[in-house]
């Protein structure tokens, strides 16, 4: 199909993007070989590191997370895909100061391929690497199958928390049990009024009647069982908060985190509408929000829709999310 973007050669755009995204954040990260974008803080690091992967067109993710506080590197694939398991050996040994590498791969058949592939690689080695998978899309597993289960915006505050821990100077294993708790208590479940166009094919990603929706909608257009006819906002909020919430097993009186990540076509007036009903709903059922975050952390190009992120919180994770960060993309 015919699409009305801003690019040059279709074959080109990853390394265009990050020519791009270089040149608007030298002060925080340095493009290396292999398509590893650097945290310039990096030299300095005298702590655990943070790699990760995943690949280009969903910005700004996963490159908007380099910087202090956060990733140190992340390898980028083509638009879509996963990066090889190489650059992603190459990125851990380079990440490595002495003190470890916690190694985050979001669940997807191309990362999770190129996941095991380098942490075998590690392992023969030698290298000091402990890898934690984010699976938290509620719609294509239940939670007794995790391990099915895609990552989606989780991913971010995982990186957010894990980096302030790091970067209070806690150990790698220390560091990895704190993600992994975060990991372990977080869901996530989108929906989607209108597919992207894939930037280099043009293909239509998900194919939606302009009186549909679908709740449960993957990263990259995957089906989630729930089309169905579209709703008001105040509607999908409580239909998706109340899957959350069922997901988890939260009790009244617990502490959450709630994030609304639009996915690339949604306007901030129609996210803060649902946050709004969000709030009113968590307030209704004693539930304490204690962390959130409104805005664009990874999208799928001009897919039209949100993903509604919801995970346990204690005062330690709360403290970890709001430590200071200075990246591309979020700053605290």
């Amino acid at each position: 199909m015919k699409m009305k973007k801003f690019i040059n050669d279709q074959s080109n755009l990853t390394a265009e993007l990050l020519e791009g995204f270089e040149a608007a954040h030298k002060d925080l990260v340095t493009l290396g070989e292999g398509r590893m974008v650097i945290n310039n803080k990096l030299t300095e690091a005298e702590r655990v590191t943070i790699v990760t992967q995943g690949g280009s067109g969903h910005e700004p993710a996963i490159s908007g997370f380099v910087g202090e506080g956060m990733v140190d590197i992340s390898v980028v694939g083509d638009v879509f895909a996963a990066p090889g398991p190489k650059a992603c050996v190459d990125a851990i040994k380079l990440a490595d100061k002495g003190k470890g590498v916690l190694y985050i791969v979001l669940n997807h058949a191309g990362d999770m391929l190129t996941g095991n592939l380098t942490m075998k690689t590690c392992k023969k080695e030698g290298l000091n690497v402990i890898k934690v998978v984010t699976q938290e899309d509620i719609a294509n597993a239940p939670r007794e199958n995790s391990d099915d289960r895609r990552g989606l915006v989780g991913c971010i505050p995982t990186y957010k928390i894990a980096g302030a821990a790091a970067a209070e100077g806690k150990s790698l294993e220390e560091v990895a049990a704190i993600a992994q708790r975060f990991a372990d208590n977080m869901a996530t479940l989108a929906v989607a009024v209108k597919g992207a166009t894939h930037p280099a094919t043009g293909s239509l990603l998900a194919d939606l009647n302009e009186d549909e929706m679908e709740i449960g909608m993957g990263q990259h257009g995957e089906g989630g069982g729930g089309r169905q006819p579209m709703k008001s906002a105040d509607e999908t909020a409580e239909i998706m908060l109340n899957a959350l919430i069922n997901d988890l097993s939260i009790k009244e009186g617990e502490k959450v985190m709630l994030i609304l990540n639009g996915t690339g076509a949604t306007t901030l007036m129609e996210l803060y509408i649902v946050f709004r009903k969000c709030e009113a709903l968590l307030k209704e059922k004693n539930i304490e929000l204690v962390a959130n975050h409104v805005g664009e952390l990874l999208t799928v190009q001009e897919q039209a829709g949100f993903q509604m992120f919801m995970a346990r919180m204690d005062d330690e994770l709360v403290h970890y999310w709001n430590a200071p960060c200075n990246t591309p993309a979020l700053k605290t």
